[in-house]
């Protein structure tokens, strides 16, 4: 595929310009989320397991990543990783015409920066099911294995559609199966989630869990960077629409409404069934709503984004209990918020999608019948269950070669000191010295 040449729209340009910003965020806003989530002795290690998604990733996404998602297509499966080895054919348009390379009306390396974002923060997303006994060489190996054979492929089957690629097919999923998923609910939640199933069931248990309080470590970081994924969503999901258009402003409000409900009833749950709202709660009900708009966003009237966002605060909130019934150690909740609540927002596409929106389908609430929800649960079925065989399979090869787990005494010590040489908080008082020496004097 060669993209189009062309002078880019300055509005869509710019707004684009923003949204990648946003999106970028969203990396560093869950490494403040997870790492208030853990112990204290382990909060480095999981901010680093975030943060080093972006150069993994970053670097495949060049050299050949791209090109394998949104290159010319191969049988709905796969790009063509060749076509924009090193993102040739990419950028350009510095000469007298000022003509570029265009993906629909904005600079195609800007499309190129704007979807690693969605693939940085999929890759970290699967840290938290990992938490406090990865090993964290074998977490880089994990990454850079998950992305280019999970990841890629799914992202070619779910956003490479041919009207955005140029090629005569997109993916399988958008373009043949014509399932709905406007942001990523398969290719982004659904898929880290699975993923992150399989990551905490080979791994095993952490050291004394669940006889062990494993309690957040700092909340306000949980709080933070809640509210920065907040923030950054609205890029992830209003940027998605490429344009600065009335198409972007409804999905915004989609996306404002749906975590504002999730919000609401998880801690009508928490209500209910402990006595006490917490705001660890609050937080974690406003990612289930953002993740469950994800798919949704652009096909949902602002009063379905409220259903959407209520039903998945509800179901999140009763899903993470089920790690204890079933005893699976999914540390930081990513299987009970980002699985569940991918697969409610991309299920209710097929419930409440009301036509009037960017995708123009309907659900069964709206007189579509049951034929988009059929198509939306195979979209479902067929990412879940490629990310969860292939996962295994990358487990499997790296814990019988370089292993995967941390040394059980450096994992009760901490993997901050033992694997990172550091500690967030300096609790050493030292008491040899005197008032003025301490202070300079």
């Amino acid at each position: 595929m060669n993209p189009i040449l062309g002078h880019p729209d300055g509005a869509d340009t710019a707004w684009l310009l923003v949204a990648f910003a946003l999106v970028l965020l969203m990396t560093p806003g869950l490494a403040l989320f997870y790492g208030g989530m853990v112990r204290s002795k382990t909060v480095l290690n999981m901010m680093m397991m975030c943060l080093t998604a972006i150069p993994v990733v970053w670097v495949i996404w060049v050299v050949f990543g791209y090109s394998a998602a949104f290159g010319p297509d191969k049988g709905g499966l796969i790009g063509d990783p060749g076509t924009h080895l090193g993102l040739r054919h990419l950028f350009g348009g510095f000469g007298k015409d000022g003509a570029s390379p265009l993906v629909q009306h904005v600079p195609a390396i800007l499309f190129v920066a704007f979807q690693a974002g969605f693939a940085m923060v999929t890759v970290a997303l699967i840290a938290g099911a990992v938490a406090d006994r990865m090993k964290f060489a074998s977490w880089l190996a994990f990454a850079g294995a998950w992305f280019t054979l999970v990841y890629i492929p799914v992202a070619h089957w779910v956003f490479a559609a041919k009207s955005l690629t140029g090629a005569s097919h997109g993916g399988w999923i958008v373009d043949r199966l014509h399932a709905i998923d406007y942001a990523g609910g398969t290719a982004v939640e659904i898929n880290s989630g699975a993923s992150a199933l399989v990551m905490a069931l080979i791994l095993g248990r952490r050291l004394g869990w669940p006889r062990d309080p494993m309690r957040p470590h700092n909340l306000p970081f949980v709080m933070l960077g809640a509210g920065l994924l907040w923030f950054g969503w609205f890029g992830f999901n209003a940027g998605s629409a490429l344009a600065a258009d009335e198409s972007a402003a409804l999905i915004a409000a989609n996306t404002l409404g749906s975590g504002a409900a999730a919000m609401v009833s998880w801690l009508v749950v928490e209500q209910v069934r402990n006595g006490k709202p917490t705001s660890f709660g609050a937080a974690s009900g406003v990612v289930a709503g953002l993740v469950a708009i994800t798919p949704a966003c652009g096909s949902v009237s602002p009063i379905g984004a409220l259903a959407v966002g209520a039903v998945a605060g509800v179901a999140s909130s009763y899903a993470i209990e089920l790690k204890f019934r079933w005893r699976y150690d999914d540390s930081l909740d990513v299987v009970g918020v980002h699985l569940v609540s991918g697969l409610v927002g991309t299920l209710m596409i097929g419930l409440v999608a009301s036509g009037n929106t960017p995708t123009g389908v309907r659900g069964l609430l709206y007189g579509g019948g049951l034929d988009q929800m059929w198509r939306q649960a195979v979209a479902v079925l067929a990412v879940g269950g490629y990310a969860m065989v292939v996962t295994a399979i990358i487990a499997v090869v790296l814990d019988r070669t370089i292993g995967l787990r941390a040394d059980p005494q450096h994992e009760a010590d901490g993997l901050d000191d033992v694997l990172h040489a550091e500690s967030a908080y300096d609790f050493h008082v030292d008491r040899g010295r005197g008032v003025s020496d301490r202070l300079g004097r």
